[in-house]
């Protein structure tokens, strides 16, 4: 019996010190988060539209992107066409491609960017309306302030920093000078390099750790079953 139970303890105490480097190394290895890289980030103000090509409450004909008015699609006045990117309002995150130009005149105040009816009735709380392609229940809000972050810039004609009038033509012009990362994002890159070597130095511990518990559990249980053996004997000659 004590012979099976010091079996028993060499199979236990293995399985928990292999448990333990197993979780060492899977916690050294968690995914932190977000690996989108930030090329530009600030704040404006947002309208909407909807061009579908139905003649329909303004509508001026499909994207000058040539692709389909759909959820997500954003005009800019200056940014090159199909720049991605997301925005925020009220703690709401969705994300935009830029397929078409606009707004135009709004623009010279300050209006800087056109989400797509759908983005902007989720945004808001309200609900898109197929009809008249506006966004009813939430509140008559046609402009709100949003936070706005460049996460791809497109490769054609547009200004490629901190977004400026129509009227201004940036949008006819190739930009050979884009605007640099923010700061924070070099600062975030930095403590993401320290932590990625941070993890593997975890690991590392991770492993030596777990190579002396298991020489620590090979001895113990050497001993159990040497001592088991024994007890076995001291039975036998009783």
């Amino acid at each position: 019996m004590s012979a099976r139970f010091g079996l028993r303890s060499i199979a236990l105490l293995s399985a928990s010190a292999l448990g333990a480097l197993t979780i060492g190394a899977t916690c050294a290895h968690a995914d932190t988060g977000d690996d989108q890289k930030i090329l530009l980030k600030g704040s404006t103000t947002a309208s909407y539209f909807w061009d579908d090509s139905s003649g329909r409450a303004g509508d001026t004909g499909l994207p000058a992107s040539g692709k389909p008015m759909q959820k997500g699609l954003a005009a800019s006045p200056s940014w090159p066409l199909m720049t991605e990117g997301y925005v925020t309002f009220n703690g709401k995150k969705m994300p935009f491609f830029v397929g078409d130009r606009g707004p135009g005149v709004p623009s010279n105040r300050g209006v800087m960017l056109d989400l797509d009816a759908k983005t902007f009735a989720e945004l808001t709380g309200g609900t898109f309306n197929s009809d008249t392609l506006g966004v009813d229940g939430n509140g008559g809000r046609g402009h709100i302030k949003i936070d706005y972050v460049i996460t791809k810039w497109g490769d054609g004609k547009g200004k490629k920093n901190y977004p400026v009038a129509f009227s201004t033509g940036a949008w006819s012009r190739y930009d050979s000078n884009p605007a640099e990362p923010p700061k924070v994002e070099a600062a975030q890159a930095a403590d993401d390099a320290a932590g990625s070597a941070g993890g593997q130095e975890g690991i590392g511990k991770s492993v030596a750790m777990g190579g002396t518990v298991m020489a620590g559990v090979l001895v113990v249980a050497g001993g159990g079953v040497v001592l088991g053996g024994e007890r076995l004997r001291k039975l036998l000659n009783d």
